[in-house]
């Protein structure tokens, strides 16, 4: 019976090992993404991001800083000067294999121009966003993301 057992479960793992299944680590790369990343990134630095997304890391559409991790950080950077106190949270995750679908929630209020309202109106968005994330070795590898930006502007422009 142990023999089985054992059999079946060392089978199982190299199954998943050749189908490209993901880990628990995937997952916590995924969430990193959210809470080491895009909340508050003013603060974050290049190690931290190159420790989330590849050096050559797709994401569409593309950051307005650029492609790969570079261009990344660079957004992410400019993100934070505007808005120092954004939060990303995800709100729910599914998961199919080694790609993760991410329902999640932004919030922030900018303190400089932000999609063309200037001044800053001193107003908060709360905005949901979806974005498909693919994990290869440990690495987010690419990202299809779509926020509500049109409502983040509709809540920053409110009387």
């Amino acid at each position: 019976m142990l023999k089985t057992t054992l059999k079946s479960a060392l089978a199982a793992g190299f199954l998943a090992i050749l189908s490209g299944a993901a880990t628990a680590s995937d997952l916590d790369v995924v969430k990193s993404f959210y809470s080491e990343l895009l909340t508050t990134p003013a603060d974050v630095t290049a190690e931290q991001v190159r420790s989330v997304v590849s050096e050559d890391w797709v994401s569409v559409p593309t950051p307005r800083g650029g492609a790969g991790a570079e261009g990344f950080h660079k957004t992410l950077k400019g993100f934070g000067a505007i808005i120092p106190d954004l939060k990303w949270e995800p709100q729910e995750i599914l998961q199919d294999g080694n790609r993760f679908i991410v329902r999640g929630k932004a919030t922030g209020t900018p303190q400089g121009p932000f999609f063309g309202i200037d001044p800053a109106t001193g107003n908060s968005f709360d905005i949901m966003s979806i974005d498909i994330h693919t994990v290869e070795d440990g690495k987010i590898v690419k990202s299809y993301h779509v926020e509500e930006w049109a409502t983040a502007i509709r809540q920053l422009k409110a009387k």
